[in-house]
């Protein structure tokens, strides 16, 4: 096992930077997850922690050791691609004993014919067998051991994947979108195996992915990347409810977080052409916005009463979607371009209708300022701060519309 510690990093491909000026900081054990659009530079820094590609400026150390200069034999990681990699005309043992043969045996000892006569030959290729056999029934993939990649499913060929790398026991395991060929719930099941290997090794993974559930579900942190720069470096929770940018807070959760532009002047907050009863911003901040996530918002009536320590907007409902355990309301309001999304229970939602009005309701609120950057401190009239949960978490009762 091994900490990375990643300083300054720079990359340009051409006259475009790809990286820019990327620092990160990777625990011993951890499991550490870059996540991003496509084309924030993920995959790009993966490939320079494998030696596979060169930064432009930055050092890199795996534990102790700066491994800038040295080749990717010599950095004691393993990768595991997206696709696989696999040779089609070895077995599943071939595939996974390779990276031993080539590191344990010389070139002599490798020949075809003369070299499992050489001395040490076949006992270094009946410990590896050993190995490889250990590792396949550790992965489930016992009874495979002669088949083909051609003879696998996805899953199966991921699997092989993964024992390819964890027969070399490096110091850091690197995966690159392993799961991104896969079907969904084959994704759903690999996702727990690659959780579960990581406890049981307890060795460093670093793992990039685009899809943010695989980030939440799998992580100890998450490094969230755009446009060459992590925006911010976090467990997953804090990532979802204390998010630093607005960015952050529009890419992690599903689905995203429902943003409002808000003007502020005379020290009163108009939110969707709403006042809203929010205090403690600087007066300079004239141009806001705010973000509310779908599940903190509640259903009511446009004829209701709102609370002095809430926010609202008005709107009509424009699509329903019913997903068994809760129900996402679209609502169009006339102050906001997006579609507003709230999650709300099957019995809140009973009874509506597209093109019916009501209210959105929220005790719970984040605050960004004009170039998206998180303004913390806030407070609702009552005294509350907005970007915390209520102590009654469920908030009002929710309205039941009747058909």
């Amino acid at each position: 096992m091994a900490s990375v510690s990643i300083q300054g990093l720079r990359k340009s491909f051409g006259t475009t930077p790809v990286l820019r000026g990327v620092s990160l900081d990777i625990r011993d054990g951890e499991f550490l997850t870059l996540v991003g659009p496509s084309g924030c530079g993920k995959t790009t820094l993966l490939r320079i922690l494998a030696g596979l590609d060169h930064a432009d400026e930055g050092v890199l150390f795996i534990g102790d050791t700066p491994v800038d200069h040295l080749p990717p034999k010599r950095r004691d990681v393993a990768m595991v691609f997206q696709s696989y990699a696999l040779y089609p005309y070895m077995s599943v043992r071939q595939n996974m004993a390779l990276p031993l043969l080539m590191r344990r045996l010389s070139r002599l000892q490798r020949m075809p014919l003369m070299g499992r006569w050489l001395p040490g030959t076949r006992a270094t290729l009946s410990d590896i067998d050993s190995t490889v056999a250990e590792t396949a029934e550790s992965l489930g993939l016992g009874s495979l051991l002669e088949r083909r990649p051609a003879q696998l499913s996805g899953g199966q060929r991921q699997r092989v994947a993964l024992g390819r790398a964890m027969v070399r026991q490096p110091s850091v395991f690197l995966m690159d979108e392993p799961l991104s060929n896969l079907d969904a719930k084959l994704r759903v099941s690999t996702r727990a195996e690659i959780a579960q290997l990581h406890r049981r090794l307890g060795t460093t993974f670093v793992y990039v992915t685009h899809d943010q559930v695989e980030a939440m579900t799998m992580s100890d942190r998450v490094a969230m990347m755009m446009d060459g720069e992590i925006l911010q470096l976090a467990s997953p929770q804090e990532l979802y409810d204390d998010p630093n940018d607005l960015r952050v807070a529009e890419f992690i959760g599903t689905p995203k977080a429902n943003t409002l532009p808000a003007t502020l002047s005379h020290d009163v907050l108009r939110v969707a052409n709403e006042v809203w009863p929010l205090h403690g911003l600087a007066k300079r901040e004239t141009q806001l916005r705010i973000a509310v996530r779908p599940e903190w918002w509640s259903l009511g009536s446009t004829s209701e009463r709102t609370s002095p320590a809430e926010g609202w907007i008005d709107g009509d409902v424009s699509h329903i979607e019913l997903l068994g355990s809760e129900t996402l309301v679209h609502v169009q309001s006339r102050g906001v371009d997006a579609v507003m999304v709230a999650r709300v229970t099957p019995e809140a939602a009973r009874g509506l209708m597209p093109g019916q009005r009501l209210r959105l309701r929220t005790r719970r609120a984040l605050v960004f300022d004009a170039q998206g950057l998180r303004i913390r401190g806030v407070r609702w009239a009552g005294g509350r701060v907005c970007d915390v949960a209520p102590a009654d978490a469920k908030g009002p009762a929710p309205a039941v519309f009747s058909a």
